[in-house]
């Protein structure tokens, strides 16, 4: 049984109706910052690390981990939604804007569509109007420390206003695409956009009954 499938078979949770504007619906809220990824975690050498952007654009780079440190710095507190039904209100990230981030390495894409990849060959699609706004970073640090490994260090992107599969843990890869192809997850039954407000959790059919998996996960 995939994961959307094991999401649909279990209880949705009640959202108190005083969160009914800060919380979606179906979720859970949690002060803790519960740990899901596919695969195992990547140990890295940040002097071999890189990002590369390429597809639909005018010239592909390769970006080192220096090379975005030295680029304008931004802190966001935003509040994070799991297609697992857990949210977490007050995340504060520090990173690069991914505005901020075209406008420094010069790049003007030519499509309206990006296919992010990571390593553990992760891929999540997403609108380019997604990724233009102010509260989205390309994240080292939250809390005020470096990422840990189990949640994206040395980077990640932070998309808070879609479901947190989307905020891509050890980002490599920002390629543009001429289609809204779908990518790992939403090849397995997720949802192509995912607006927790929307509950666009799942491809095709209503809103099934979700899992609570998550409670059963590492935290930190």
């Amino acid at each position: 049984m995939n994961k959307a499938e094991r999401i649909k078979r279990t209880r949705v949770p009640a959202v108190d109706p005083a969160l009914s504007k800060r919380l979606p619906p179906g979720q859970a809220l949690t002060e803790r910052f519960p740990i899901l990824h596919e695969g195992e975690v990547p140990d890295y050498d940040l002097e071999k690390w890189d990002l590369k952007v390429f597809g639909a654009v005018d010239r592909e780079i390769v970006v080192t981990y220096e090379q975005i440190m030295k680029m304008p710095q931004t802190s966001v507190t935003v509040d994070i939604h799991c297609v697992t039904r857990w949210s977490r209100f007050d995340n504060t990230f520090t990173g690069v804007k991914f505005s901020d981030f075209l406008k420094e390495v010069g790049i003007n894409p030519n499509s309206k569509y990006v296919m992010l990849h990571a390593d553990q060959d992760y891929t999540a699609n997403l609108e380019l109007s997604d990724l233009d706004r102010d509260d989205v970073l390309l994240a080292h640090s939250f809390e005020g420390k470096p990422l840990t490994d189990k949640h994206g260090w040395p980077l990640r992107l932070v998309v808070p206003h879609l479901y947190f599969w989307k905020s891509v843990k050890w980002i490599r890869g920002i390629e543009f695409i001429d289609e809204n192809k779908p990518g790992f997850w939403e090849k397995n039954g997720f949802h192509i956009n995912g607006d927790p407000f929307k509950e666009e959790r799942f491809s095709g059919e209503d809103l099934p009954i979700p899992e609570d998996e998550w409670e059963r996960k590492d935290f930190d």
